[in-house]
């Protein structure tokens, strides 16, 4: 996959893109990450990337010339153009395993007061959010999608199943993890992963995947998982049932209410 950033600070990439599995990812030649910086196509002695906002109001907006000829002098017929954004769709790992089946991204880092509006309606193809909080400039929001989507291709984590099993992968958070020693403090690890039994722990891992998502992250709870738990003889405690439960009604709420629409 190749990857262009369109940014006025390339040099804050250096580190996260260096180091461990995305730096081993570039180096080995599964990922291919450039910079591209919107200055070097402007016209003016000042390299002007940025302007008063029309209409009057604080701060600069980025001008729309040195963008256009910044993606347009990477952009193939299969580019995808993703403008961060706070108002795009907002980043999931659904969409990070969707970005890594496309060829060529080319991420757009917005800064000062944003950008002018014709880069979102006539040159982006694309818009996301990493969250509903503001940053100062797109570069972070670049970095942890690209982090995200190279973990997805082929060869990139050290064991074929390690991206399947992490959290938000199955809709689900992950299990617990232990490693040695075997008891910390007095704390043991789960008899059951020292067993050996393979079917055993796999059906107790999907047990406190379970249980995890219930307790911590309730509004992932569909109908279908909610009664995955209640089958499976786990315990939970009375509030983590509630909300459980509390989620599972909505989410069938939400499906209800999204067939009525549809009909």
């Amino acid at each position: 996959m190749r990857v262009d950033v369109v940014t006025l600070f390339p040099e804050m990439f250096a580190g996260p893109f260096g180091q461990s599995i995305i730096g081993r990812a570039i180096e080995q030649g599964r990922l291919d990450v450039s910079f591209v910086n919107p200055r070097d196509f402007t016209s003016d002695r000042h390299r002007t990337v940025d302007d008063y906002p029309y209409g009057g109001g604080p701060g600069m907006v980025m001008k729309p010339e040195p963008l256009f000829l910044a993606v347009e002098s990477v952009a193939r017929p299969a580019s995808d153009v993703i403008l961060m954004s706070p108002a795009g769709r907002v980043f999931s790992q659904l969409i990070a395993a969707e970005l890594a089946r496309r060829e060529h991204l080319i991420l757009v880092c917005g800064h000062y007061e944003g950008v002018d509006d014709r880069v979102r309606e006539h040159l982006a193809t694309d818009e996301i959010s990493i969250g509903d909080y503001v940053l100062t400039g797109g570069e972070l929001a670049a970095m942890v999608i690209v982090d995200a989507v190279a973990r997805l291709l082929p060869g990139v984590l050290g064991h074929a199943e390690s991206a399947g099993d992490e959290s938000h992968s199955r809709g689900l958070l992950e299990y617990p993890q232990y490693t040695r020693p075997p008891e910390f403090r007095g704390w043991p690890v789960p008899g059951i992963l020292l067993s050996g039994n393979h079917g055993e722990v796999a059906r107790w891992r999907r047990r406190r995947s379970l249980e995890r998502t219930a307790e911590q992250r309730p509004d992932l709870m569909t109908p279908d998982l909610a009664a995955e738990l209640a089958d499976d003889g786990t315990r939970l405690s009375r509030s983590a049932q509630k909300r459980a439960a509390r989620a599972a009604r909505l989410a069938a709420a939400e499906a209800s209410s999204d067939e009525d629409q549809s009909g």
